[in-house]
């Protein structure tokens, strides 16, 4: 059985090409059952994500790539020479290994991150679904989750945020443990913002205000994290309520001034403020860092947390390589082990064949009256006779040809000590 992984991803292609070979949900049944008509193509899995195509198919002989490359263009539509120079192909333990290195998030953009294993049992349950997977390649799926969840757990490759998104809101724990009594201010509606309301809605806040200087984009962004929407103008009231502000507008000048900040820590009475201005330039003027009770940060202290992060995640990586690699033999293990299943199942069905019909001739004797220790005795001699003799002929005839080796493979197969010379 031969392994490939097969595509183009963030490293080889540019967003352009990776979305002409995307694959849309609505059709992967289809794709799925194309695939499997490829000649060579026994079992197949298509991942198909924001940043990598990838095809991951078993077959019983070695695979011809330009094949599939030629099957991707032509189900996309796509010139196949636009794919030819970013395309990439692993082959047998070269596809082992890289699938469990996306499965553990090793080859992700952002190093470790999780979303790639959800993404990827998703893309399996498909390829069930569709009936495109089984055997083999379903086993090294499966083997290749159980080895990404031991990266996750037996490594630190996803303990510190490595986004400007993730770092703020963690940063903001460090003052508020607990998330459920916190409002939280987030001031602009672009993409950042985004991440940072999604990362605050799964850590449990308990109220979310977006302002921003369109209402429609605010209401837009509100609707998907069940926030509230404000303009910016709206702000100095809506700071009284806020213990956590993070801003990242593209204005040119600040939003929020000292003056601001002073009024409603007067009427918070006091209550501290942890505010992180992602933007450039600020959104949050300097000043507001020098007054007490307010802990300001910027996208410089986060760019400083999150590059000793990016070394903490590659320093865990290292440890995660291992566990692959170990993985990686292990199931390679298996799969020679399981590749002379056919073999075995014969030479045991032949060998119980034998045990029959000796066992029906020793019943057929003692109902004529024999002597039970004779007829035992006999039985034991020719059932041991009949195990032994063609491997006994066969050995004769190797040594006749000179292949006095296989003699020493019969004794090592029953376990018997080759004697030295």
């Amino acid at each position: 059985m031969s392994f490939l992984a097969f595509g183009i991803n963030h490293k080889t292609a540019s967003v352009d090409v990776r979305g002409k070979v995307a694959f849309d949900l609505q059709r992967l049944d289809e794709a799925l059952l194309s695939l499997k008509q490829v000649k060579g193509v026994s079992e197949a899995v298509i991942l198909s994500t924001c940043n990598r195509t990838e095809i991951y198919c078993a077959g019983e002989q070695s695979f011809n790539t330009e094949v599939l490359l030629s099957w991707l263009s032509d189900f996309h539509q796509v010139n196949q020479s636009h794919l030819k120079g970013c395309s990439f192909d692993f082959h047998d333990q070269d596809a082992v290994i890289h699938l469990m290195r996306v499965a553990s998030g090793l080859d992700s953009l952002v190093l470790g991150e999780p979303q790639i294993l959800g993404q990827l049992k998703s893309a399996y349950s498909s390829a069930l679904e569709a009936n495109t997977i089984q055997g083999q390649l379903g086993r090294l799926f499966e083997h290749s989750f159980s080895v990404a969840k031991r990266v996750r757990t037996d490594t630190a490759i996803g303990e510190n945020p490595v986004s400007v998104a993730a770092a703020a809101v963690n940063m903001a724990r460090q003052l508020f443990s607990d998330f459920s009594d916190n409002t939280a201010l987030l001031i602009g509606a672009g993409k950042t913002t985004e991440l940072v309301a999604r990362h605050l809605k799964q850590s449990g806040i308990k109220k979310l205000m977006i302002a921003n200087r369109t209402l429609a984009r605010a209401q837009e962004l509100s609707k998907l994290v069940d926030g509230e929407a404000a303009l910016l103008g709206d702000i100095p009231d809506l700071l009284k309520e806020a213990d956590i502000v993070i801003a990242s507008t593209a204005s040119a000048l600040p939003i929020l001034g000292k003056g601001a900040v002073e009024r409603a820590l007067k009427g918070r009475k006091h209550r501290p403020f942890f505010m992180v201005d992602i933007a450039v330039p600020r959104d949050i003027e300097p000043q507001v860092g020098e007054l007490s009770d307010v802990y300001l940060y910027t996208v410089d202290d986060l760019k400083d947390v999150i590059d000793e992060n990016v070394k903490s995640r590659e320093g865990a990586a290292q440890e995660a390589e291992a566990l692959i690699h170990k993985g990686a033999e292990n199931f390679n293990n298996q799969h020679r082990a399981s590749s002379v299943g056919d073999s075995l199942k014969r030479f045991r069905s032949q060998a119980e064949l034998l045990q029959q019909q000796e066992l029906e001739k020793a019943l057929k004797t003692l109902r004529g009256g024999a002597d039970i220790e004779q007829v035992l005795s006999q039985l034991s001699r020719s059932l041991t006779n009949k195990l032994i003799h063609q491997p006994t002929v066969q050995v004769r005839r190797a040594a006749e040809n000179g292949k006095n080796h296989k003699a020493d493979w019969l004794l090592d197969l029953f376990g018997i000590e080759v004697l030295d010379e």
